[in-house]
């Protein structure tokens, strides 16, 4: 005590530290930026996993639409709905069970480049019979001109 006494008395005014007032939001920003390119490079990347070597074209790209459905079809003509494997004969049965909602969503068809055409178009049979009429067939886009 005798030393804040005698520290009191080397000076006349005292000096005291004024509060803050500003917060910094210097790293509040950097972490919101950051989540922002992830954000951003994580919704860029495809949606399905199925390897499939896509056929090009020069035709306009569809935009998705949040309810699409992806079927798939690899190159040994195993069909995938989303990333689920269908087994032999079992498309109707698989096509019956995705939920409807009101109206049927869109089908995104993806087949591989080197399928016989035959394998599609009975995908494409199975699906009109099942009541699924908005088709898209997505292919790579091509950059060289004819």
């Amino acid at each position: 005590m005798a030393m804040n006494l005698s520290s009191r008395r080397k000076g006349s005014k005292r000096t005291r530290r004024a509060a803050m007032a500003e917060i910094n939001v210097t790293p509040l920003v950097d972490v919101m930026l950051v989540l922002l390119i992830i954000f951003m490079v994580t919704v860029t990347l495809p949606a399905v996993g199925v390897p499939v070597e896509l056929p090009e074209s020069r035709a306009a790209p569809v935009e998705e639409q949040p309810d699409q459905i992806t079927i798939s079809i690899d190159r040994q003509g195993t069909i995938y709905i989303e990333e689920d494997a269908v087994p032999a004969g079992g498309l109707p049965a698989a096509l019956e069970a995705l939920d409807r909602g009101g109206e049927p969503p869109l089908i995104v068809l993806r087949g591989d480049r080197s399928l016989d055409y035959g394998r599609v178009m009975q995908v494409m049979g199975e699906l009109g019979r099942a009541g699924f009429t908005s088709i898209s067939l997505v292919t790579e886009g091509s950059v060289s001109a004819p």
